[in-house]
């Protein structure tokens, strides 16, 4: 408000202006909540980018310290066979370190598609605890799963909700003091499914059990424990995509805490529909002629090795066009082909090989670090027969191999028929 005499002083009239500045102020007000907003972001990618690069360099160092080891002439059987553990872990473990920043990116984009189908409880709940087992048992917990009474199948992605309980028992594990007691259990509640994964850890404070689901929030107060602090925020996201939802609950730091996953139970299935088949029994293979092509040599070279030790005969090509020189002398029925080459692309080499008739019958699998749907489903456009992720595992190798079983997609790989399904982040192969 502004007042000012007007007139003779005689005259006592008196202006009096008026302006409304509550917008003015609501404006201000909502500038300094984004100003706060973008620097509390930004401090949390500062935050994890040096998380993130702490975190890699773990498993990299007894890795880099192994292959040492193991050029050191003279090494014992015993020392190998221990140092080839470790490296193994830790290859796991920065695997699963890159699924999850993918699995991020994806449900960021909204680019994550479920793939449901009827599971059993039991076998879901069973799988989750075979994949935490490792971190479990190195810090010698105790275990415990409850069931229900009856036996209980669900509608969803078996491979998400596996990650999603996984998740769970790997944060209740390392926040769990050593030789703590971490339980998986499962109810039915009304028309929902009540999973839940309690320990007696470190606890949560109260006004921390809301955030420890925003990115990049870990559940620790000091990040000391390691992890990215994304798994909780995949956690919610990947429940959410089930019409399910998530909840932590802690009587306090100290006291051990319980994460709740809520999922809708569809109807019973029909007769004959129960759960499908687990894997095929494995067949032994056929000596198969291979060609792989990568232009990373190292990868290349490993994979050939691989193969070769195997049992299959083996050549290498280091781009596209040595690759299709490569072709008619060599006759591969199997062609590991990377798709990011530079010169001529793994899409143009398979484009290139299905237009000619000789190559009818030719296996074309894709071996690369992109592995999105969109990637897939080109990937099943340009005529490739399998998608697989790096780094693929031996089971995921031998697996693409095999004959193809009707209606069995392999393990670990995506057919052209569901190219464009979310990959597999549970699984090894990527």
């Amino acid at each position: 408000m502004y007042a000012t005499r007007i007139g003779e002083p005689d005259a006592h009239r008196v202006a009096v202006l008026f302006k409304d500045i509550t917008e003015q102020r609501r404006g201000e007000e909502e500038l300094r909540r984004l100003a706060a907003d973008l620097a509390e972001a930004n401090r949390l990618k500062t935050e994890f980018l040096a998380t993130l690069a702490h975190e890699l360099r773990n498993p990299l160092a007894p890795i880099r310290s192994g292959v040492q080891l193991l050029r050191r002439a003279g090494a014992d059987p015993e020392a190998s066979a221990r140092v080839h553990a470790i490296m193994d872990r830790q290859l796991d473990q920065l695997v699963h370190l890159v699924d999850d920043l993918l699995d991020v990116a994806r449900v960021t984009r909204g680019q994550v598609e479920l793939r449901r189908e009827w599971i059993d409880l039991g076998e879901l709940l069973r799988a989750a605890a075979d994949t935490s087992a490792p971190l479990i048992e190195a810090a010698r917990h105790r275990f415990s799963l409850r069931l229900p009474a009856e036996p209980v199948t669900l509608y969803g992605d078996p491979t998400r909700l596996t990650q999603v309980l996984s998740n769970l028992l790997n944060n209740a594990a390392r926040y769990t003091p050593r030789g703590g007691a971490i339980e998986l259990a499962a109810a039915v509640d009304g028309g929902e499914l009540a999973m839940t994964v309690s320990d007696n850890g470190i606890g949560i404070a109260e006004d921390a059990l809301e955030r420890v689901f925003q990115m990049f929030t870990q559940v620790g107060s000091n990040g000391s424990l390691g992890g990215l602090g994304i798994g909780l925020s995949l956690v919610r996201s990947l429940v959410e995509l089930h019409g399910g939802s998530v909840r932590a609950a802690s009587p306090g730091i100290g006291a051990g805490s319980v994460f709740t996953v809520r999922l809708p139970l569809a109807a019973a299935q029909a007769p004959g529909a129960a759960c499908e088949a687990g894997p095929a029994a494995a067949r032994t293979l056929d000596a198969l002629r291979i060609l792989v092509v990568d232009d990373n040599r190292d990868a290349a070279d490993t994979l050939a090795a691989l193969l070769a030790a195997m049992g299959h005969t083996t050549a290498i090509a280091n781009d596209g066009h040595e690759a299709l020189r490569m072709l008619p002398g060599f006759a591969p029925g199997v062609v590991f082909l990377d798709l990011g080459m530079p010169g001529m692309s793994g899409y143009e080499v398979a484009a290139a090989i299905r237009k000619d008739p000789l190559n009818d019958g030719l296996r074309l699998v894709a071996l690369t670090g992109w592995g999105g749907p969109a990637d897939r489903e080109r990937s099943a456009q340009a005529g490739f027969d399998l998608h697989l992720t790096k780094p693929a595992t031996l089971d995921t190798i031998e697996a693409a191999l095999a004959p193809p079983a009707p209606h069995t997609p392999a393990k670990g790989a995506t057919t052209p028929a569901s190219a464009a399904g979310s990959p597999s982040a549970a699984s090894k192969a990527g």
